[in-house]
């Protein structure tokens, strides 16, 4: 938890820095995927008060290798309720 937010983070790594880039595959599919595992998991705590937001983790696996933090990166997709 940062800041008293919950951050449901999703990582991806490529080998090299080129296009497409790593989070360019949190496609809207798999945030669909992501954020109702993540509504899962906050029912699961019983904090309904609780904020939360979803970040990817972009890591380039090169030397030295490079690391990408996009921050509320999306939202939860408007078809789903917390």
């Amino acid at each position: 938890i940062e800041e008293d937010m919950l951050v449901f983070a999703e990582v991806k790594t490529r080998m090299i820095d080129d296009s497409p880039r790593p989070a360019d595959a949190v496609n809207e599919k798999k945030q669909q995927l992501i954020a109702r595992g993540a509504l899962h998991w906050l029912r699961l705590l019983h904090r309904p008060d609780l904020r939360f937001r979803f970040d990817i983790i972009e890591v380039i696996a090169c030397v030295p290798p490079q690391v990408r933090h996009l921050r509320n990166a999306f939202e939860l997709p408007s078809r789903l309720i917390y």
